[in-house]
């Protein structure tokens, strides 16, 4: 019997949702203009008409901006003109420079003026300066600056965090921000992209920004999806590598590096590390802004992923890193990124977690990609990977119809894995090299507000965290008797 496909385009569309990204900081600021940049070109690439439908309003909203006070034009039912995109972000930096260059470049236009906070003298590195002294200073201007946010949205799903883990308003202010949107928005989905630094970052004071920081995110996010700069730095140098090769190269403009196509033609530094990042936010949330046969609503994503509140990072992998010049896409290469995403060098963050324990993992699919294949692979994979005994079958696969820009099909990959806590470990060991000799503590200490009593809680929560994946990890390997079946007489 021949069955007939319908096409993407004529599938029956779903309630759309939206999310507001928050970015924080230098580098919450650099992913985020990353994102909205390559955002935009995707949107362009399947938007041809320039209509302003239900993808597009998931992160933008359509403005007349004839007026003193620009309004908002309703999306209806999706068929009207765009007339002037603007993100829906809230940009938080007590810099002006890196917020000040985004306004005057490219994408200024994008970002509402209205929803930006800033600061002039920065958080000197100093957790407790952005969280206690400018988060403080700021909170009433921070709720407000939310709320106005969140009023232009008609079905307010989530909110993402973009920050990074070293530095003063990052961590700071990016989790007091956490805070704000748990007691006003409680009900609102708080999905955090949190930047790690490397072993050898310039920021003496990042391990105690860091343990200051993961407590806030154990206690106050829903998911948090932790990026390490090792990692991006050593993906990078694997795709530069690609270019530079005889053989299998990289075609231009393929890569997660790439930023080929976008409304900002210059190539800033860090530019290739933070389009990994804006990739990896591109397709955890390309069932939010296209169709899809079995799109995953980012609700399903802490449902399934998340078993015990606490824990609740997710582990990212992003497959393939670039497409090859070779225009035949026979399903060897398919099957090749399904293994890739289970590879240590595939991470975005230092960890092999198929020498650990899965207590669930996601398969977020882009393109033409076909659910047989998705389960052969899972059927092929499923021996050479460690699921927790109590959820053997812990998957859960999304499927968009939409390809990233320059490649057939992508691949995310997001697990609930226990090998995480190897760079909280790291962390620690990084805390207590400086807390054991009680350096730099003046520095915290002088803050009103902050008592040095939260640098011991805070290190015991991490290593609270730390504990738990291990107890979890020691069951790997163990035989465990099936529970009998409930028998229905």
């Amino acid at each position: 019997e021949m069955k007939i496909k319908p096409h993407p385009s004529v599938q029956p569309l779903q309630k759309m949702t939206q999310s507001i990204i928050v970015q924080v900081g230098q580098c919450g600021n650099q992913i985020g203009c990353r994102f909205w940049d390559l955002a935009l070109r995707e949107h362009a690439q399947y938007n041809k008409g320039g209509i302003y439908d239900e993808p597009i309003s998931s992160f933008f909203r359509n403005v007349d901006t004839r007026f003193a006070n620009p309004a908002d034009i309703p999306l209806g039912e999706g068929k009207g003109k765009i007339r002037a995109l603007k993100a829906r972000a809230v940009l938080i930096d007590m810099e002006e420079g890196v917020v000040g260059e985004l306004l005057r470049g490219p994408l200024g236009e994008v970002f509402d003026h209205r929803q930006l906070i800033t600061g002039v003298s920065g958080s000197g590195n100093n957790w407790a300066v952005g969280n206690r002294m400018y988060g403080g200073q700021h909170h009433d201007q921070i709720v407000e600056t939310l709320r106005k946010a969140s009023e232009h949205c008609d079905c307010l799903q989530s909110f993402f965090i973009i920050h990074s883990m070293g530095g003063g308003t990052g961590s700071g202010i990016g989790t007091r921000i956490l805070e704000v949107l748990k007691d006003e928005y409680p009900d609102v989905y708080r999905f955090t992209t949190a930047v790690f630094p490397s072993a050898d970052d310039d920021v003496i004071t990042s391990p105690y920004n860091c343990v200051l920081a993961l407590r806030e995110l154990t206690e106050k996010a829903d998911c948090v999806l932790p990026v390490e700069n090792q990692a991006l730095i050593d993906i990078c140098s694997k795709v530069t590598k690609a270019a530079q090769s005889k053989t299998g190269r990289a075609k231009p403009g393929s890569a997660v590096t790439a930023a080929q196509g976008g409304v900002a033609s210059r190539e800033k530094p860090f530019d290739t590390m933070n389009n990994i990042v804006a990739n990896l936010l591109l397709n955890l949330t390309s069932a939010s802004r296209f169709e899809g046969s079995l799109n995953v609503d980012l609700n399903e994503i802490t449902m399934n992923l998340v078993p015990f509140p606490r824990l609740h990072y997710l582990v990212s992998a992003i497959s393939p890193l670039y497409a090859s010049l070779d225009v035949s896409l026979p399903p060897r290469k398919l099957d090749q990124a399904f293994s890739d995403s289970f590879s240590r060098e595939s991470q975005l963050i230092k960890a092999d977690p198929k020498h650990s324990l899965y207590l669930a993992c996601a398969l977020m699919l882009r393109g033409r990609v076909d659910m047989s294949d998705i389960r052969r692979n899972i059927e092929r994979l499923r021996p050479s990977l460690h699921f927790v005994h109590w959820n053997q079958q812990g998957w859960k696969t999304g499927l968009c119809s939409v390809p990233p820009i320059g490649q057939p099909y992508s691949l995310l990959t997001l697990a609930n894995n226990t090998c995480f806590r190897h760079s909280l470990s790291d962390v620690m060991e990084r805390f207590n090299k400086l807390y054991k000799r009680k350096a730099h503590l003046h520095h915290y200490s002088r803050v009103e507000g902050m008592e040095l009593d939260l640098f011991q809680e805070s290190i015991e929560s991490v290593s609270s965290l730390v504990r738990e994946y291990e107890t979890l990890e020691s069951s790997m390997g163990r035989l465990h008797e099936a529970m009998p079946r409930l028998r229905i007489c």
